[in-house]
């Protein structure tokens, strides 16, 4: 199959640290990087690299929609819901890395080919990606009555987008840990740490489950579902095995990141930008099945 041509839209840290793994892919051929800061790092760098840069936001792009099928929005959940409205409308497939919720939530872990004919894909949060697998995971062996997580990111890996969209954060991974993880209820927590030097990003993910408890079937689900993570993923790992009180138990986990634009610590922005490359691919090969059908 030839390659599928891709736009990021969003120059800051996650729009730039997209184009550093979509470098790597053999399935999408990043053509464009969007923006609104002709003084950015990330247009600068998108230019010094050789791509098309343009600094009139989605607007510019709906100019020029024949430079891209599938676009990355790593804006805002405010600005997203006009861009999904635009890139529908010009028959673009569309990633969503905010919180908007305006497409149906995916994990790639978990309910990627339910949404494979969807026009536009919500990657939830960096929480979301991190918690649902294993939510679910548990849910498959046991009904998931209560499902609480607690991630903890560094200060400085929370820059202005993640902050301005600190409540739908909350609020989305509420939800995704019901519909896509599959708990009954589910509640978020996040703590923004301003330790030096930056910790890299954890989770605490607090379930209660129904029924005398199978710990070893539910250990062994948790642990096949870190590998599945961890194959798009590489620094996603669980700290240590579950811990189990009765019908309640603990998993602890932590994400380091490849380092490709973003520290190490940035885990958080590093887990939604590596989801997204692994749906687009994922995407672009479901696009070329259909075609050949």
């Amino acid at each position: 199959m030839g390659k599928v041509k891709v736009a990021v839209l969003g120059s800051g840290n996650i729009g730039t640290d997209l184009v550093m793994k979509l470098r790597r892919s053999s399935i999408l051929e990043l053509t464009t990087v969007i923006g609104i800061d002709p003084a950015s790092d990330g247009l600068r760098r998108a230019k010094e690299l050789g791509y098309v840069t343009i600094d009139t936001g989605i607007d510019g792009f709906i100019e020029r929609p024949e430079l891209a099928d599938i676009i990355f929005d790593a804006t805002s959940a405010k600005a997203h819901v006009r861009h999904a409205k635009l890139l529908k409308e010009a028959g673009k497939q569309v990633l969503d890395l905010t919180p908007a919720a305006v497409g149906p939530f995916v994990n790639p872990a978990v309910n990627l080919d339910e949404h494979l004919e969807a026009d536009n894909m919500n990657l939830i949060t960096c929480g979301g990606q991190a918690t649902t697998p294993i939510v679910y995971a548990v849910n498959k062996v046991q009904p998931v009555e209560y499902a609480e997580i607690v991630a903890t990111i560094s200060s400085k890996s929370a820059g202005p987008g993640t902050r301005a969209n600190i409540n739908e954060f909350i609020e989305t991974t509420n939800l995704a840990l019901e519909v896509v993880g599959g708990a009954k209820r589910g509640k978020t927590i996040l703590i923004i740490n301003p330790a030096e030097p930056p910790i890299i990003m954890r989770d605490a993910i607090h379930m209660l489950v129904e029924g005398k408890v199978d710990q070893k079937a539910i250990t062994s689900s948790i642990r096949e579902m870190e590998k599945t993570v961890q194959s798009y993923v590489p620094g996603y790992r669980l700290k240590q095995d579950p811990l189990f009180d009765e019908n309640k138990l603990t998993v602890f986990i932590e994400v380091e990141g490849a380092g490709d634009y973003l520290p190490k610590y940035a885990g958080n922005l590093d887990i939604i930008t590596a989801a997204s490359v692994k749906l687009a691919e994922e995407w672009a090969k479901h696009r070329a099945k259909k075609a050949t059908v």
